[in-house]
């Protein structure tokens, strides 16, 4: 794959600092397909508690992406998304660009991600279907926001 650039007057930051919990917060409950109904006070958790990837536009976040991580042998990449008006630009592959090399996420033995329609970006990125699903398990509560 070849190195992106991000268009004009768009920057990623992993500045925590950054991060606009309001703009987050309303894609995920309102427009994302996997945590519709997220608690204000459950994402402003996850974000305190992994490696966000901020991508902003005129110092206005108009994206994100979360990893989850010990740093050293495993990345749970999420909460990937671009917002409407700032899609077709390329922006989603300059955020898993920035992850995929940032320099606290080398030489881990594995990175995991959910996705239901992005497998042609994340493909491009090294990602295959799991080797072993049977290995894997998991204690799965697809309802658990709707619920609160």
């Amino acid at each position: 794959m070849t190195m992106m650039t991000l268009p004009a007057g768009y920057e990623i930051s992993t500045d925590p600092a950054r991060l606009d919990l309001e703009v987050i917060h309303h894609y995920l409950t309102a427009e994302s397909y996997w945590s519709q109904g997220v608690p204000r006070d459950v994402v402003e958790r996850a974000m305190a508690n992994s490696l966000c990837f901020g991508l902003y536009h005129a110092d206005t976040q108009v994206g994100l992406a979360r990893v989850v991580t010990d740093k050293s042998t495993f990345a749970l990449i999420a909460d990937v998304f671009v917002l409407d008006g700032h899609r077709g630009q390329g922006l989603s592959k300059c955020l898993m660009q920035s992850i995929i090399s940032h320099p606290e996420l080398q030489g881990l033995r594995r990175h995991l991600l959910l996705t239901s329609d992005a497998h042609g970006l994340y493909s491009q990125f090294g990602f295959q279907p799991l080797g072993a699903p049977a290995r894997f398990m998991e204690i799965l509560r697809a309802d658990i926001y709707k619920a609160a």
